[in-house]
């Protein structure tokens, strides 16, 4: 039989095989306005949902010729769908520890915090410390610092434990200060500051970065059960707000372990990544012991390890940012960073050789730019491929080191929340005009060729809300609209590129820029459901809006019943309900 006969036969034969069956979806979103994050095709009406992964995008009609008989189908109700959020900055087991003390955000008096910690201490009376967290500087009269005397006169007898929203300082009663026995003579340590009465030289009850310590190491710590318990509210908090992905920002291999005892019991419904706090006292076996986590969860969809997160200064409100100029209201001091350049760029160099990412912490415009010269240090030694290096907060940075971010690569990790304008009244007068007119640079980061990369730094924040972010990123003004014209409105940023800053470039920020934030076959099925169209409404209503649906891995995680009620499976019969949708 000559070949060419026998290949036609066999061509025929299997022109007559039956067609591959197309893959049905588990799930379909249809009847919306999505907004993929992919600038080719920036809005679809519909999606498909296969085994955790996008299947399809496209119109309603295209995507209904992918359901089944065990499709699930939501109805989107011509509402606004993207991606998931991705916090790229967090906290999260701080935060979500932080949920069962005394919530002091949103206070604008002493005697409103007065009372919330009075009604807590009454509520709780088997707490053996009293704790909270969020206070403003700015709630104080006269804006000077609080005393252990405020906090005496509603509870005495109990020690009182209250961290201010960014963190960077704590306000504790004589109690607290007692137990500790910080006398005149006490020191701190490091990088901080006893703040004391000028004359008698006794702690006034304030305690600045490293000296919170001296405090802190008295607090019983939470159990392992504890933990795991807060990170479940946490993470419950998270999926009502949209927020799929989390990078934390600081961590240790034994909280590392907390979240992979989560994913091993199948409980872990937030994308999550660990750095490891690295300062001059991390040892080499710290370093190798997590770079052996990273290896062994490298490209894990759910849970990494791969990065090392560096501190360089503390704040401005405290003036503890380190900053080349004096301070505007503190000409004596203009901060100083937490360590010499040349341990930075040791350490830098230590943390990048272990093959971790390298975030750092720097607010002043001294900080940001020890933390460029680091990194320009470590890139001439190891001459790395794609180091991805990061520096989170970026509070104020000098014009002329604007440019180097793109020329070094370097992320630009921002909190669009921390420049909520109800907040910086002693920011800007400890900076002054010229400096607060270059604060929180996004705009001018941007058009230099940065990528912006934005988070909460929850529970460092007034807001862990994504939404909350995207208002102050494109208004730079309070829920309430103050003040008007916005508060250093040039460098706002549209909403596209906030959107971007939340989704996609949070996922290159940790190497996943190829598995999640955009809606596109092939890419994680994360996605979140607004109550209103963020590119219809006026811009000043993004806060105002509500997350009503969260997918997670391709299954729902929350629904907000009240404003989705009629969200969903309108009929048994998949065609029957997308013909519903239509």
């Amino acid at each position: 039989m000559p070949i060419w006969y026998a290949m036609a036969v066999l061509l025929l034969c299997l022109g007559a095989l039956p067609a591959r069956a197309a893959e049905v979806a588990d799930l379909v979103l249809t009847n919306g306005r999505v907004w993929t994050g992919v600038p080719q095709q920036p809005w679809v009406e519909a999606m498909a949902v296969a085994k955790g992964r996008i299947l399809k995008t496209g119109s309603r009609e295209a995507i209904g010729k992918l359901t089944g008989r065990k499709t699930q189908i939501i109805d989107l109700g011509g509402r606004m769908a993207a991606p998931g959020f991705n916090d790229a900055h967090i906290h999260f087991l701080g935060g979500a520890l932080d949920l069962a003390i005394v919530d002091l955000n949103g206070t604008t008096s002493l005697a409103q915090i007065q009372r919330r910690v009075a009604e807590y201490a009454r509520a709780h009376p088997e707490r053996a410390w009293i704790e909270g967290v969020g206070w403003q500087y700015s709630a104080l009269p006269g804006g000077r610092l609080p005393t252990r005397a405020d906090l005496d006169a509603i509870e005495a007898k109990r020690p009182v434990f209250l961290r201010s929203y960014d963190g960077h300082t704590v306000w504790v009663n004589s109690r607290a200060l007692e137990i500790a026995k910080i006398t005149p003579q006490t020191r701190a340590e490091g990088f901080g500051e006893i703040v004391r009465d000028p004359v008698s030289g006794e702690a006034t009850g304030v305690l600045k970065e490293s000296a919170v310590g001296l405090v802190r190491r008295h607090i019983p710590e939470p159990t392992r059960e504890e933990q795991l318990v807060a990170l479940r509210a946490g993470m419950k908090l998270a999926a009502s707000l949209g927020i799929t992905s989390i990078q934390n920002a600081g961590g240790s291999a034994e909280s590392f372990a907390l979240y992979e005892e989560l994913l091993r019991r199948g409980e872990l419904t937030v994308r999550t990544s660990v750095a490891l706090s690295v300062g001059p006292q991390t040892t080499d076996a710290e370093l190798t012991e997590f770079a052996r986590i990273h290896e062994r969860y490298k490209n894990h969809p759910m849970l990494r390890a791969g990065a090392a997160k560096l501190l360089i200064d503390g704040v401005i409100e405290t003036h503890t940012a380190a900053m080349l100029t004096p301070y505007s209201d503190k000409p004596d001091t203009r901060g100083e960073p937490a360590y010499s350049a040349e341990v930075f760029n040791q350490l830098a160099l230590r943390a990048h050789k272990a093959g971790l990412q390298l975030y750092t912490h720097a607010i002043g415009d001294r900080a940001v730019r020890i933390a460029l010269d680091g990194y320009e240090y470590v890139k001439n030694i190891a001459q790395p491929a794609d180091p991805r290096f990061r520096i989170e907060h970026i509070e104020v940075v000098a014009p002329q080191d604007i440019p180097r971010f793109a020329r070094l690569g370097v992320i630009a990790s921002m909190e669009p929340i921390h420049a909520d304008p109800g907040t910086v009244e002693v920011w800007s007068r400890a900076v002054g005009p010229e400096r607060t007119e270059r604060a929180f640079a996004w705009a001018d980061l941007a058009a230099g060729g940065a990528r912006l990369v934005f988070s909460s730094d929850w529970p460092a924040a007034i807001s862990l809300d994504p939404l909350r972010g995207l208002h102050s990123a494109v208004n730079r003004r309070t829920l309430e609209g103050t003040p008007p014209g916005g508060w250093v409105a040039r460098q706002r940023v549209d909403l596209q590129r906030a959107l971007r800053a939340y989704t996609a470039e949070g996922a290159y920020a940790s190497f996943e820029e190829n598995f999640k934030g955009r809606i596109a076959p092939g890419m994680a099925a994360d996605l979140v459901v607004f109550s209103q169209d963020l590119f219809t409404i006026d811009p000043l209503q993004i806060g105002s809006t509500k997350v009503v649906l969260t997918v997670f891995d391709g299954k729902v995680i929350y629904r907000d019943a009240e404003r989705f009620a009629n969200g969903g499976e309108a009929s048994r019969n998949p065609k029957e309900r997308l013909l519903q949708s239509m």
